[in-house]
């Protein structure tokens, strides 16, 4: 067959699967009850994390256009009824320096630049009442946060430089140490945070910044507990009872960020859902490296592309059944998990859209009301609801605000 003959049944095949997921997330919309959908959109609905920063950056991306690939911009987070977003500042930990805080400040600028193309539909906000406000007037709040303490470059003016240009919370490490302080997923060098950490720390409650905790090591954690005057975020980690991914919250530690009034944001990715997903990871590590290898020979070194199209490829291995399948539904086994343990006042949403594999039907932000469907179906009442959805997180950041304020 010639190249112009398979590349017509590609793009003829294409329109078919285009089609299927257009009927299937249709399908989907309609699953959602009544009662559920008026909850949905008429409560302020909050995701912690997500890396679609990444995709800003590039000239040719239009957020305010809808997209069939990646999981966020403004028609499916309308379609969704985000409330909103906390865009993920990133760059790989092995980055630093001054290299590290300029492209910082770079996706820094393109948030920023991508609220003033779009300010119909977008409104930058750094407190919990411009989030309220914009949820009033029909806009979706735009808030940062930075995922990795390398990027400040052991300096409290580059803190304080991101904190002045919108950042609200800070993840202290990403997947390895920084100077200050231990990541989960890297060999402790500091037991914990070391001095300079400390005070990284007692300057993001002076500011006002949240503390999040997802990504750092059991003992940093715990250093952050005893230091902190203000409640702390985990804003993208799940339940390491459900699943054994180093990531995720033991339920004591769960427990002991409820009683500083903290809020775990249960994070969708399917290696932090499940265990089997795990286990069948840790038992085929060459498919992890065969994932990592097919999305940079696709992408080169842009890292939203890689992002992207690393969770394409996953879906495929699933598929093939090199991997098992993860359902969203366990999205909400975590979230029943943590509220059975400290209550509904300290669970919510940190989705990693457009930056890890998402389960089957929750590609997108436009699934979400799933999630307010099937807490009212086991019975969570709407104020709890309200509260997972985006309430407890709005009044976490109200909480750091006042004690900044003392």
């Amino acid at each position: 067959m010639g190249r112009s003959g398979l590349l017509a049944i590609c793009i003829a095949l294409g329109g078919v699967l285009s089609l299927v997921a257009v009927t299937a997330k249709s399908q989907t919309q309609t699953n959602i009850s009544p009662a559920a959908r008026e909850l949905h959109f008429q409560s302020i609905v909050v995701d912690t994390h997500d890396d679609t920063t990444q995709r800003l950056l590039d000239p040719k991306f239009d957020f305010g256009v809808r997209h069939t690939d990646g999981s966020v911009d403004i028609p499916r987070m309308r379609e969704g009824g985000l409330s909103a977003i906390f865009f993920s500042v990133w760059i790989p930990g092995t980055v630093t320096g001054p290299t590290a805080v300029q492209r910082a400040l770079d996706q820094i600028g393109a948030v920023r630049e991508t609220v003033a193309r779009h300010p119909n539909d977008l409104v930058l906000c750094t407190t919990a009442e411009e989030i309220r406000h914009a949820k009033a007037a029909g806009k979706i709040a735009v808030l940062m946060g930075v995922e990795g303490g390398h990027m400040i470059n052991n300096s409290l003016a580059n803190l304080d430089k991101f904190f002045a240009l919108g950042v609200r919370y800070m993840t202290l490490t990403h997947t390895v140490n920084t100077d200050w302080a231990d990541a989960s997923t890297d060999k402790a060098a500091h037991n914990g945070l070391t001095d300079f950490g400390k005070q990284v720390v007692r300057e993001m409650n002076r500011l006002g910044m949240i503390v999040d905790i997802s990504h750092t090591a059991d003992k940093t954690f715990y250093d952050v507990l005893a230091v902190s005057k203000a409640p702390v975020i985990a804003s993208h980690s799940s339940c390491r009872a459900l699943c054994s991914a180093p990531r995720n919250m033991t339920d004591d530690m769960i427990k002991a960020l409820a009683a500083k009034g903290g809020v775990i944001q249960i994070n969708y990715h399917i290696g932090f859902l499940s265990q089997q997903f795990q286990d069948a990871s840790k038992a085929h590590p060459e498919l992890g490296k065969e994932i990592e290898a097919e999305s940079k020979k696709r992408c080169g070194d842009n890292e939203a592309c890689q992002l992207i199209e690393a969770d394409k490829i996953t879906r495929d291995m699933v598929a093939q059944g090199k991997l098992p399948r993860v359902d969203w539904s366990e999205i909400i086994t975590h979230i029943d998990h943590a509220v059975k343990l400290v209550g509904a006042d300290h669970v919510g949403l940190g989705s990693d859209f457009d930056g890890a594999d998402m389960p089957y039907g929750m590609e997108d932000v436009s699934d979400i009301p799933q999630i307010t469907n099937a807490l009212l179906a086991k019975g969570y009442s709407p104020a709890d609801v309200r509260k997972i959805l985006g309430g407890n997180t709005l009044r976490l950041m109200q909480d750091v605000e006042a004690a900044a304020q003392k």
